[in-house]
């Protein structure tokens, strides 16, 4: 009987997962070891705790830097620099709920060698735990265009045990496939990503946009469907928000301004519910654009969030901001257009008062839900806006397309119109069929004109026979 001392278990037990993040000079690792592993491979019992004493801190920190050797291809070794570590929980599908020990570290390679190109040495429960394996990711790699924390880690290989030597080779990792245009490509699908996902921020700008076919007048809103006003209106608000938003994203991204997150979703909120009462009362009517650049500084500084959690270098950082703001505008515009036929619509619509003011109402209530969620105060109605948020690019899609369709049927209708209307004046004054009026056939020379021009033409001293 042949003997297999890697094989599988009956019930595959989950493994290490080592996360790198690539930074510009150094390499910051997160390592998610199962506890029930790693206390039969180190001998402390971290599986029976759930709150780390510093005796089992120091005593982990010192195992793990042991077994954790990265070194460049040529052997020279980086420094293994152990931050932090936590007792957590996870889920596995197969396994259920288990413990795993998180741990946090910095991998510095030496002074002016390349830091893409690596091998990793890893080990810490492998060695004694023939079974385990530890899969190796990229997490976020602003070089290679991975920028968004959110998406799948990028797999780089497998450690694991060699069946026949039972040694547990190093992996070599390859990460030359990167450039500051893979980065700046990256930054700008991330800006597209996060507007899309920014409920908050678009219900903001609609709001602001419902009055552009709107006039008030005596405190009340009423109907006003001149295209070009419209137009004129969404524009301005449209590159005021812009502007507001951009100039603070800059400044808080570039200056690294640590800016408390709490107090500036709070404040998205506030200016929702403002937006959202604006739409049922005028409160600053023909200021949208104004106000859109006053509170567009908020979301910016919102905006900013995003960049501050990749900590890059103050190159990165610049191309960063240039492609994240690029595809949060470019996601805006295209959302704005498609915004601006069924506001031309509902201009038109008799139950437009009623379908305004309910949907500001809406908005009112998603923005109490969410200033007390961000207080700390948790509710129902804050998940059932961020629930519903998600439905709000299909709804502005299906109703752009709706609303084009109404308005391409009005315009032929107009042109059906007209025509019936050119065809009943061409029967009231008929145009003779040959397009000659009375006065030009009148002219036309008769019979006995024509016998006198050719008797007297003819050539003198010829006789004519009567």
């Amino acid at each position: 009987m042949l003997y297999n001392p890697i094989a599988a278990p009956a019930h595959p037990m989950p493994g290490t997962k080592v996360l790198l993040d690539v930074r510009e000079t150094a390499i910051n690792a997160e390592l998610l070891i199962p506890t029930a592993d790693l206390a039969e491979a180190s001998g402390i019992g971290v599986d029976l705790r759930t709150r780390l004493s510093a005796e089992d801190s120091a005593g982990l920190a010192s195992y793990v830097r042991g077994h954790l050797r990265p070194t460049t291809p040529d052997g020279v070794p980086w420094t293994v620099q152990i931050n932090d570590m936590r007792v957590d929980y996870a889920d596995q599908t197969v396994t259920g709920s288990y413990k795993e020990l998180v741990v946090h570290a910095v991998l510095t390679p030496p002074t002016g060698l390349d830091m893409r190109r690596f091998v990793l040495g890893y080990d810490a429960v492998i060695h004694k735990v023939v079974t385990h394996i530890a899969i190796v990711s990229v997490r976020q790699d602003w070089r290679a265009g991975r920028v968004d924390a959110g998406n799948d880690a990028a797999q780089v290989g497998v450690v694991r045990m060699d069946a026949e030597s039972m040694t547990v080779p190093p992996l070599s990792v390859d990460l030359t496939n990167a450039s500051a245009w893979r980065g700046f490509v990256g930054m700008v699908i991330l800006g597209g990503h996060h507007i899309l996902e920014g409920t908050d921020h678009l219900l903001f700008l609609f709001t602001l946009l419902l009055p552009a076919v709107l006039i008030a007048k005596a405190g009340h809103w009423h109907p006003d469907n001149r295209l070009r006003r419209a137009v004129r209106h969404i524009v301005a608000v449209t590159i005021a928000f812009t502007l507001g938003h951009s100039a603070a994203l800059v400044v808080s991204a570039l200056s690294r301004l640590e800016i408390p997150a709490r107090p500036i979703e709070t404040l998205i909120a506030a200016t929702i519910l403002v937006g959202g009462a604006h739409a049922v009362r005028p409160l600053f009517p023909g200021r949208e654009a104004v106000v859109a650049a006053a509170f567009g500084l908020v979301h910016g500084m919102a905006f900013s969030f995003s960049l501050a959690e990749l900590k890059l270098s103050t190159g990165q950082l610049a191309l960063s901001v240039l492609g994240f703001n690029l595809g949060i505008e470019a996601i805006q515009l295209l959302l704005v257009a498609l915004a601006l036929p069924p506001l031309l619509v509902l201009a038109t619509t008799p139950a437009q008062p009623v379908l305004r003011v309910g949907g500001s109402l809406l908005v009112i209530v998603a923005a109490f839900g969410w200033a007390f969620d961000r207080l700390g105060f948790a509710n129902p109605i804050a998940r059932a806006a961020d629930r519903g948020g998600t439905m709000l690019v299909p709804i502005i899609i299906a109703a752009a397309v709706v609303a084009v369709v109404v308005l391409a049927a009005q315009v032929l209708r107009q042109r059906s119109s007209g025509t019936s209307r050119t065809r009943r004046q061409q029967h009231r004054n008929p145009v003779p069929a040959s397009g000659v009026g009375h006065s030009q056939r009148a002219v036309r020379p008769s019979t006995t004109s024509r016998r006198c021009r050719r008797r007297y033409a003819r050539p003198p001293g010829e006789l004519t026979v009567s």
